[in-house]
């Protein structure tokens, strides 16, 4: 088992668009309603390359290899890897509270204990203005929650990039 990192920083309106959040899906059936068919096309179109964090945080899994931010053997690691993108946004998260150090440091020790027993970890703040940062470790072979998606290729060894 290891873990895959993500991170994601953007304006909150695009990452509350859900179609592009989505993977797919069934095709509409005919007769759909426009919209319902404008959302599944612009879902074909985007999600597979959109590195907005997806719905449901094991869809991570379904995109490039490119968007991985790190690997981890260890849940210490990826929680390590996890404790340094909080503390690099928390100056700027629009919620006091948020920024306190001690709440980050429980945020990061239960984060590695999901990890340890093949959980998912997602975590996401809103920053001064309009800006979203989303944070994401993902749990790989097997993901619990999504089993039969493959693990992303991501060569050799164990990595970890900013």
């Amino acid at each position: 088992m290891h873990h895959h990192g993500y991170a994601w920083l953007g304006e909150k309106k695009t990452f509350d668009k859900e179609s592009i959040r989505r993977p797919p899906g069934q095709p509409p059936t005919a007769g759909s309603e426009k919209d319902v068919v404008d959302r599944y096309r612009e879902a074909v179109a985007v999600f597979p390359t959109s590195d907005v964090p997806p719905i449901q945080t094991a869809h991570w899994l379904m995109k490039p290899p490119s968007m991985i931010r790190g690997t981890w053997e260890e849940p210490k690691d990826a929680g390590a890897w996890l404790g340094l993108q909080l503390t690099e946004f928390a100056p700027r998260f629009a919620s006091e509270d948020d920024r306190e150090a001690a709440r980050l440091v429980l945020l990061v020790k239960a984060a590695v204990e999901r990890l340890t027993w093949g959980g998912d970890v997602s975590l996401g703040h809103y920053l001064n203005g309009t800006v979203f940062h989303s944070v994401a470790l993902v749990t790989c072979s097997p993901n619990r929650a999504e089993p039969a998606l493959p693990c992303p290729e991501v060569g050799a060894g164990v990595t970890s990039r900013p």
